[in-house]
């Protein structure tokens, strides 16, 4: 049977977790990586996940702010999480599951936003950003990552023109500037070679967005999105990966609804 891995920055577990348990009792997926849980850990919904199906956990939280959690249907061992930057924000977490083929590391990642404004002279939001990007070359640099690795979240940064709506308009905006998407895209094509799983099965001649700003008052009508949200995989896993896609509706489930909707890839015989 396929599986499915799905990433999803909640905005807020606690706040959206009606709109949560309905999507993963219609998708069922097998994992759900959610980002800026904004909760510590034991403020996280175990219960509510558990008794949906879900009672294998990874959450590494922090009041208020950021906060990764993995949900799984099956076991998940060796969780651990890392500090980037020397500043303890709680940004990642992993863990080893066996989805039926053998070892998967799977990695949940929230990458700074970087602020408003893209000079590391003046921001340093936008500094802790490249400076992430620059941690995450090096590691994945090393001999581990060759193979068995997925890794997703919120990365922050739309790689390529047609993830945003509007690429000329938005090269000095954050998130889709030159140093950001270069960065992120040399740490794709770099290294033991990433595939991005959405962009397998959705051709980049196509625009595609996962976030779309609460600033605008008609978010579907206007359309002003950007691909913040990705799932990568080691080219063995890759090989896997049969289907990926974007929840778009998501985005109006409800009158309260994150500002990111979830992202699913679907293997078979991994």
């Amino acid at each position: 049977m396929p599986v499915s891995v799905v990433t999803w920055n909640i905005n807020s577990v606690r706040l959206r977790l009606p709109m949560v348990l309905d999507f993963i009792a219609q998708y069922r997926p097998d994992v759900l990586m959610l980002q800026e849980i904004k909760c510590t850990n034991d403020q996280f919904p175990t219960n509510a996940f558990a008794e949906a199906g879900y009672p294998y956990q990874a959450v590494h939280g922090q009041k208020g702010y950021h906060g990764v959690a993995i949900v799984s249907k099956v076991p998940l061992t060796d969780i651990s999480s890392r500090v980037f930057c020397e500043i303890p924000e709680s940004r990642h977490v992993s863990a080893v599951l066996d989805l039926g083929h053998g070892p998967l590391t799977v990695h949940n990642f929230y990458i700074p936003a970087g602020g408003d404004e893209p000079d590391v002279e003046i921001n340093p939001k936008f500094k802790h950003k490249l400076g992430f990007l620059s941690e995450l070359t090096s590691w994945f640099s090393e001999p581990m990552f060759a193979k068995g690795h997925l890794i997703a979240g919120d990365f922050n940064i739309a790689p390529h023109e047609n993830d945003v709506w509007n690429h000329k308009q938005l090269l000095k905006v954050v998130s889709h500037t030159p140093v950001e998407t270069e960065a992120l895209n040399a740490i794709l094509n770099g290294g033991h070679g990433w595939t991005d799983l959405v962009r397998k099965h959705v051709p980049h001649d196509q625009k595609l967005y996962s976030w779309w700003s609460y600033r605008g008052q008609d978010w579907d009508a206007s359309d002003r999105g950007r691909r913040l949200d990705h799932i990568w995989a080691t080219g063995d896993v890759a090989a896997h990966c049969i289907a990926a896609e974007i929840i778009r509706p998501a985005r109006g489930w409800t009158d309260k609804p994150s500002d990111h909707v979830p992202v699913i890839a679907t293997f078979a015989g991994i």
